[in-house]
């Protein structure tokens, strides 16, 4: 039978022959290694050495030692001999894997998942939004309608922590109001146009967001833009004037709110690469439609409070009902405030070509359901150039994309 022997001058203890049989020994054993543990400051001092082996069984003198280690920080390392099993003693460092959940199982599923609903979301509120104007034309009103359903909408999923309300102080609220400005006005111009004139008109105008992107990071930030990008842009112009020139419901209002609607979300793009926070997208999304909603309220009362209160929604509900009025203002602003929240998650999950591409997508999908769905009509010329404008902003996007790529890899590198 082997001997097990354990020195340390600094602790002065000796233990001899061991002998299995007597219970209290082996604890008492135990009890020595401890000791010799901490005294020694989280080592054993003055060459001392420790060696078990058979007869002392690993797992009972392992275990507490490597408790006492992470509680006391020490260093002690005891030495297994050669003849103790390795397998004993190793079930207190067994790692017992996470389980996979559904999403990292299937990414590609689920990215694909987000997308669809991302351009069904889209697609239900264009259609329904344009269905309110032709009977409610009130797009101040309506815009507002579409943020005050968000905000509820945020301001409930924060009572229930889903997610989370990230905190936010002046410094932020300084770098997000001049944001969720330009939105409000983007968002309101937006609907104007689709008031006024037939949703696929409204966005082959706003086909040209790109230009106004590119001009402003050009003339305004003091960015270089390639002559590639201004070039890829070309058709996006030439399409959209086309188009302009042989829409059968061009009006001014409609086309000239389109505009300024695109001119809007460009300083949004500007003044948000100026406020990029921590902040996860959800929470910034939210803070920015409240904001959006208190700058949207006066500009709606001013404009429409008089028409509104005098007739509009008397009209309204005698021509569909009380009851289908108010659900119809609800859901296009769920469906609103959720295509959008879809959108800024869809986009955090791909890289920025599959956004490229995604984006022009949403738009021929919007196009084509809501000439589906009116029926409008559209002339020859017209069609040719919304497919102009259109592939001139898929080539301009897998340019620009392809060049934000290039740059991180340099960053990388």
């Amino acid at each position: 039978m082997q001997s097990q022997v354990i020195s340390g001058h600094a602790a002065g203890i000796s233990v001899g022959a061991w002998s299995p049989k007597p219970a209290t020994t082996r604890v008492a054993a135990v009890g020595c290694l401890r000791a010799v543990a901490v005294s020694g400051g989280g080592a054993v001092k003055d060459g001392g050495n420790l060696l078990w082996g058979r007869q002392l069984r690993p797992s009972l003198l392992i275990g507490p030692l490597r408790k006492e280690r992470k509680e006391e920080s020490s260093g002690f390392r005891p030495c297994q001999s050669a003849a103790a099993s390795p397998a004993e003693g190793s079930g207190d460092d067994a790692e017992v894997a996470a389980p996979v959940g559904f999403a990292e199982k299937y990414p590609a599923l689920v990215t694909g998942f987000f997308f669809f609903m991302w351009y069904f979301l889209n697609v239900i509120f264009n259609i329904l939004n344009k269905k309110i104007y032709n009977y409610f034309p009130y797009p101040y009103f309506v815009s507002v309608i579409h943020l005050f359903v968000g905000v509820v909408y945020c301001l409930m999923s924060w009572s229930v922590g889903l997610p989370k309300r990230a905190p936010v102080d002046s410094n932020l609220l300084k770098l997000l109001i001049p944001v969720a400005v330009c939105h409000g006005l983007g968002h309101v111009t937006s609907n104007v146009s689709f008031a006024a004139v037939a949703v696929s008109f409204t966005h082959t105008i706003k086909a040209l967001e790109p230009f106004f992107n590119a001009a402003a990071s050009q003339f305004i930030l003091g960015q270089q833009i390639p002559l590639t990008l201004w070039l890829s842009l070309a058709p996006v112009v030439l399409g959209v004037s086309i188009a302009s020139l042989t829409e059968l419901s061009f009006n001014w209002t409609g086309f000239i709110s389109a505009m300024i609607s695109n001119i809007s979300f460009t300083y949004r793009s500007i003044y948000s690469k100026k406020a990029m926070t921590g902040m996860d997208s959800t929470n910034v999304y939210a803070y920015i439609s409240i904001i959006a909603l208190i700058v949207c309220i006066p500009p709606a009362i001013i404009v429409e409070g008089p028409a509104l209160i005098k007739h509009g929604f008397a009209d309204a509900i005698d021509k569909v009902g009380l009851t289908k009025f108010i659900s119809d203002l609800f859901w296009v602003g769920m469906f609103y405030h959720l295509y959008n929240q879809l959108a800024t998650n869809t986009l955090e999950r791909v890289a920025p070509l599959t956004h490229a591409v995604g984006n022009v997508l949403k738009r021929v999908f919007v196009i084509g359901f809501s000439i589906i769905v009116f029926g409008n009509k559209i002339s020859t010329q017209t069609g040719i150039g919304t497919v102009i404008a259109i592939a001139g902003v898929a080539i301009y996007s897998l340019i620009k994309a392809r060049m934000e790529e290039e740059k991180r890899k340099l960053k990388a590198a």
